[in-house]
């Protein structure tokens, strides 16, 4: 039979890979640093595989260790799900929850979410981590996080619940031609500089379409770091870009050096929802916190 590392075992490179020490790491895992070592080198001689590159000053994890990594998360992960199966705490949908959500979506919809949720579950405990979708996907699918709340994932180990959709609105510099309009015709954008966020984003790729669509580019020599970011360009002429709704309705209200305008005849929404493992053994938790969150979009005239 070919080796398999126990999961003890796995546990240890994941500590190691996120540590960068091997202090840090057994200390981490409850252990002596000696036994961490050991049991490391062990995994690493039987599957024939340096894992890590030992420096005098610290650890790095090599690119066939990244992969391990990703496989001992994913794993590691499955096992928490089966035992989450076993004993679950439907009272307070499992006690704890790790959300993540994007900047551009959490911060205008978690107010309107969370004290209704609170008032129901009291002793339910939400970790809410800000960061890309992207990057989200990815730490739900490992299990560092439980499930996220934001834009369609394309992560094919995910469950999608969508709870609503938001409408994009364009944003145009005050001076622009089309700035007095309410609403313009995509052919009319032909020509046009879009602003985007970067890879990771699901709003670039719905900039992506709407560039495609109208003969309009985007700009690919800077890639924005957040809404706030590109409103600000889109405020000094450098280009126009999509707003979606709920950061609109938020951030607009005072914002004279910025207009929206609605594109009449191109109907591409922003479909939100929450998301997780489709082996979690919390479904029926995550279920419910959806359900939550449709009465949420409901209230905010998304859903």
């Amino acid at each position: 039979m070919p080796f398999r590392p126990t999961l003890r075992q796995l546990e240890y490179v994941v500590a190691l890979a996120e540590c960068g020490h091997f202090g840090k790491a057994a200390k981490r895992c409850h252990v002596s640093q000696p036994t961490l070592s050991v049991q490391i080198g062990i995994v690493e001689e039987n599957l024939g595989i340096q894992l890590f590159e030992r420096t005098s000053a610290t650890v790095l994890i090599t690119p066939v260790g990244e992969r391990f990594l990703h496989g001992a998360r994913v794993t590691l992960a499955a096992m928490n799900d089966l035992m989450d199966a076993v004993a679950q705490d439907g009272a307070a949908l499992g006690g704890v929850v790790r959300l993540g959500t994007p900047p551009s979506f959490g911060p205008y919809f978690l107010p309107t979410f969370l004290p209704p949720l609170h008032q129901t579950y009291p002793d339910l405990k939400i970790y809410i981590v800000e960061d890309r979708p992207a990057a989200i996907e990815t730490a739900v699918a490992e299990g560092t996080l439980d499930c996220g709340l934001g834009p369609s994932c394309g992560e094919p180990s995910l469950t999608f619940v969508p709870i609503g959709s938001e409408r994009l609105y364009l944003g145009v510099p005050a001076d622009h031609r089309l700035a007095q309009r309410r609403s313009v015709a995509v052919n009319e954008l032909a020509g046009e500089r879009l602003l985007a966020l970067g890879s990771g984003n699901r709003l670039l790729e719905n900039v992506q379409h709407l560039a495609e669509a109208s003969g309009a580019t985007v700009v690919d020599d800077y890639a924005g770091t957040s809404l706030d970011a590109i409103r600000q360009m889109v405020s000094i002429g450098m280009g126009c870009s999509l707003f979606p709704e709920l950061y609109a309705r938020a951030e607009f209200r005072n914002a004279e050096e910025v207009h929206l305008l609605e594109v009449s005849d191109w109907r591409e929404t922003r479909e939100v929802g929450v998301y997780f493992r489709a082996t979690t053994g919390r479904v029926a938790h995550f279920e419910e916190l959806a359900e939550r969150a449709k009465d949420a979009a409901r209230t905010l005239g998304i859903g």
